[in-house]
């Protein structure tokens, strides 16, 4: 197999998600065929991760198609991997941190949280954007002495990937997961963003490019450039 990548999310894909939330200093991301591409370019940023799911049916079946090995796909929003999380953390004591999006947003979708789930600990949360690598190598030094179970980062791709590596080389003993856009639409659309429907059909990329413009032109650029990628890493790529 060529590709660390794939081979990440392979080797992730074997492990229960409930020893996952077990098992700590550990720090797990996500690939779409959007940030793959990304990751394409940065593979030594993503090799550093204990694991790495396949967040979107296009890249589930890519996988399967190329590869010929069968993954599930998680994505960080409340179709898949974030009420077995925070259920997990409710039943269990186990705290939160949150660092995404703006701080009426993560506001917003803390306040949302605590109404699906009020006994959730919210260790603290604060925004994604800092103004200098000082002020990441302090609050990533904050939350390693805080010590949350679980950290959610939502930053956009690399940069909440770098973050989280922060975190961890500061010490950070919990479980990390990278989030993407999940708190930004939790603050918008409550804390069901896809419709029961879309999520069956697998239509949730379809549903997003109608509801979020800004995601139009990646997810197009994507549907251009990702097949070729892929399958050129497949048959021709290097570690």
């Amino acid at each position: 197999m060529n590709s660390i990548l794939v081979r990440k999310i392979v080797e992730t894909d074997k492990l229960a998600i409930d020893d996952i939330f077990k098992a700590g200093g550990r720090i797990y991301t996500f690939l779409n065929p959007v940030s793959y591409l990304l990751a394409l370019e940065n593979k030594e940023l993503f090799g550093r991760f204990d694991g790495i799911f396949a967040d979107g049916s296009l890249l589930v079946s890519a996988i399967k198609i190329v590869y010929g090995k069968v993954v599930a796909r998680y994505s960080f929003d409340m179709t898949s991997l974030a009420p077995w999380l925070f259920g997990f953390a409710e039943a269990n004591g186990k705290s939160i941190y949150i660092v995404a999006s703006q701080r009426a947003q993560v506001e917003k979708a803390v306040a949302v949280f605590k109404g699906r789930y009020p006994g959730l600990v919210i260790a603290g949360y604060r925004d994604g954007y800092f103004g200098s690598d000082e002020e990441q190598a302090e609050e990533a030094g904050y939350i390693a002495q805080l010590a949350p179970d679980f950290l959610i980062v939502g930053m956009g791709a690399l940069a909440q990937e770098r973050f989280l590596l922060k975190v961890k080389s500061a010490g950070y003993r919990g479980i990390g997961f990278t989030c993407g856009g999940f708190i930004h639409q939790t603050s918008k659309d409550e804390i069901d963003y896809y419709p029961a429907w879309v999520d069956k059909a697998n239509l949730r990329f379809l549903y997003r490019m109608c509801k979020e413009k800004h995601t139009r032109k990646r997810y197009a650029k994507a549907a251009l450039l990702f097949p070729a990628r892929f399958i050129a890493e497949r048959f021709w790529g290097k570690n």
